[in-house]
């Protein structure tokens, strides 16, 4: 007998186009034109977890939708997840829920910063990082990653010596972990390497571990926080811990639109901190149904990530395979986490503007220029392969035949 295809709840095509997603009704404002391919924008095309639209549709039976507390419960099902998916015990009174990880991050530059303080980021990376500090007047501080070619394999490291030059001129580091947009899943030893500068500094860390839950079968996430309380003290994590971690459902189980997260801030002076910050804008982080959904995710998704992954990197790696074998003009830097590709553009030998335009004329896709991830950017475009895995395949199709034109 023949071998039957097999189907994924992940090959059905949604259509989101008239929904107000940003994704594809902010295509004409963004690119000028609604047909290109929309993958640009860090959501994914797949409906969301069961659990989460059960709670949802089970909170709007409920005809009032009041000023609301965050139950007991959620807390819990983000320390179980915790726990359970990343071996990380945390105390329910590390937990500070805040509107977003982009609200996050101005929060705690704004909370544990001053003026002209110096705040290091690692471009390229997700580009609020740096509005997050040159907004506040803060002093950018940036330490570049270095693009490695080893045995034809290229990938990103951390310049460790240079990170600990800027950390003498530095109060905070802003890590993504792990990264956005080159797909590194930083390995124990350069945590390790990290912890020990911050510690030799006196360096606050917020890690950014919003695409911790994305990470594929061959590479494993570690928690920066959990690697730092390993060498402390009960007493001295309360007082002395420097790591700020932030989480998140919304990429994992695909509810960006809810904002929701949290802040794990062991330190009891940063968490106050933080908190006053918070009580200054006057910003409530909870409604109603953004928490029915964070706690349905944590508590019912499990089964959907399981189903989620293989998926997710069959696609890149029929993505990466397609690239490698079809468009030998682009080079891939294959993600160990996230949906999203980096693609090395440079030997098009075409200026940003050029590429920009290549890319939505010639071959009809919306991506992210490098350049808005920061120095480093240059000559790349970040792909969302977050779709189906026919629309991936289909966009490189659309990217071959505009390069065979351009050759």
């Amino acid at each position: 007998m023949g071998a039957r295809a097999l189907t994924s709840r992940f090959d059905q095509a949604i259509a989101r186009e008239g929904s107000g997603a940003l994704k594809y009704d902010g295509r004409q404002q963004t690119f000028g034109t609604t047909e290109v391919m929309p993958m640009w924008v860090a959501d994914m095309d797949f409906a969301v977890p069961e659990a989460v639209i059960q709670a949802l549709q089970a909170r709007v039976a409920h005809p009032v939708l009041g000023y609301s507390l965050a139950p007991d419960s959620l807390y819990q099902a983000l320390m179980d997840w915790l726990a359970t998916k990343h071996h990380w015990q945390v105390p329910r009174e590390w937990i500070v829920l805040t509107p977003g990880v982009v609200p996050s991050l101005n929060m705690v530059v704004a909370a544990l910063t001053q003026p002209d303080d110096g705040v290091i980021v690692q471009p390229p990376v997700y580009f609020p990082f740096f509005s997050a500090v040159t907004g506040q007047q803060r002093r950018l501080i940036e330490n570049p990653l270095r693009l490695m070619d080893g045995a034809g394999q290229p990938h990103y490291q951390i310049d460790m010596d240079h990170l600990a030059v800027c950390a003498e001129q530095a109060r905070l580091l802003l890590l993504c972990s792990p990264h956005n947009p080159v797909g590194r899943v930083w390995q124990t030893a350069e945590l390790e390497a990290m912890l020990s500068i911050a510690n030799q500094h006196d360096l606050i860390v917020l890690s950014d571990e919003i695409h911790a839950d994305l990470v594929y079968a061959d590479a494993q996430h570690q928690p920066l926080s959990r690697l730092a309380m390993q060498a402390e003290t009960a007493e001295q994590t309360a007082q002395s811990h420097r790591v700020i971690t932030a989480v998140s459902p919304s990429k994992t189980f695909n509810i960006p639109g809810l904002g929701l997260s949290a802040l794990i801030v062991p330190n009891t002076a940063h968490r106050q901190a933080i908190q006053r910050h918070l009580n200054i804008l006057g910003i409530s982080v909870t409604n109603p149904l953004n928490m029915a959904a964070f706690e349905a995710a944590y508590r019912g998704g499990g089964n959907w990530l399981n189903e989620l992954m293989p998926y997710l990197q069959a696609t890149r790696d029929a993505a990466v395979a397609y690239i490698q074998a079809e468009l030998p003009s682009i080079k891939v830097i294959a993600p160990q986490a996230t949906y999203l590709l980096w693609l090395d553009c440079r030997a098009l030998k075409l200026d940003d503007a050029a590429l920009k335009r290549f890319f939505i004329d010639e071959a009809q896709l919306g991506l992210s220029p490098g350049p808005m991830f920061g120095h480093g950017g240059e000559g790349f475009m970040r792909m969302n392969i977050g779709t189906t895995k026919a629309n991936v395949l289909e966009a490189l199709a659309r990217l071959k035949t505009a390069l065979t034109r351009h050759a």
